[in-house]
This record gives structure tokens, sequence and C-alpha cells, in this order.
């Protein structure tokens, strides 16, 4: 499809190495117009009963601290141009209470309160803010396969008149 692309890597719980990708990537390709978060715990899920707050602390870092950092970089560009999208992936605990995912939930729930505040405030100036909320592993050859769910990413962010949706869309009816 004739489109460049390039890894630069940082650890997102080190504001430094985020900091400094961000520099290198705006030295590299100019402005950036699209940000795709999707954080990742890492094997450190805990159930309720086993959340502990080193456990909830480090779902939080990567996830929440990490989202917000990343934002942080590319947020003042975007309202100076007046365009822009920030795009942020979770799994339903965000949405929905799993006890398999203690502390995970925790830090998702508080990832979605940012992206809907963000929402808030950004919207306005003509930056687009989503929030996906993915119901399973994302596996290739499935029905949770990346070309399937970055489609799905790809029309929110299209249309831009969903703040927030679901994969597989309206799973959320099965949990009211």
């Amino acid at each position: 499809m004739g489109i460049e692309a390039k890894g630069f890597a940082a650890d997102v719980t080190n504001k430094m190495q985020l900091i400094q990708a961000f520099q290198r990537i705006n030295n590299t390709y100019g402005n950036i117009d699209v940000l795709e978060y999707s954080p990742h715990s890492g094997n450190m899920v805990t159930s309720v009963l086993d959340t502990t707050d080193e456990s909830v602390l480090h779902a939080y870092n990567n996830l929440v601290i990490g989202a917000i950092n990343s934002a942080r970089q590319v947020i003042p560009g975007m309202i100076e141009r007046g365009r822009g999208a920030l795009l942020f992936t979770t799994d339903l605990s965000s949405m929905h209470p799993s006890p398999i995912f203690g502390n995970v939930g925790i830090a998702m729930a508080g990832l979605r309160n940012y992206v809907l505040n963000l929402n808030d405030k950004l919207s306005p100036k003509g930056i687009y803010v989503g929030h996906l909320s993915i119901s399973s592993l994302i596996r290739r050859g499935t029905s949770f396969d990346p070309d399937i769910v970055a489609d799905t990413w790809f029309q929110l962010y299209d249309k831009k008149t969903v703040i927030e949706e679901t994969y597989p869309q309206g799973i959320m009816k099965n949990f009211n």
C-alpha cells in the first residue's frame, strides 16, 4: 500500500523514554495525527481476591499513566491544528466488572473514565477521542482477528460519530 512504518520502542511506564520516543517520531515523520493506545498489563492479571495494592499499581502504571503520558505528547499539536484522533482500547472489564480481572479492571475503568473526559474537552476542538472495549483476546484466524478488529477501529475513526463501542458490537446486552 506504499505505507512506510517504523517502530519506536519505549517503556510506557518510563516517562522520559516515552517523551524521547515521541520526539524521535516527530523528528522522523512530523506531526502525529492519530494516536492509538492499546495497553497491555503483561501477565500480571490478578483475580479480585488476589488483588493487592502492588498489582493495581502495576496495572495502573501500564494502562492509565502510560495512556496519559502518551496523549499529552500529541494533544497540544492536535489542538493547535484543530484536528486529530486519540483512540484507546480496553477490555470489557472497563465497562463491566469481572472478578477474574481484579487489578486490571480497576485500571481499565480508570482509563475509560480518562477517555470519556478527554472526549468532553477535545471534541469541541475538532479532535476525535474514541474508546473500543474488546471482549476477548485478539488472535489471528478467529473472529477476534487483528484485521477485523482494526477494521472496526477504522470505521469508528472514519465516521467519528460514536465515542465508545464494544467488540463485538452489542455484547454489553448480554450483561444487562
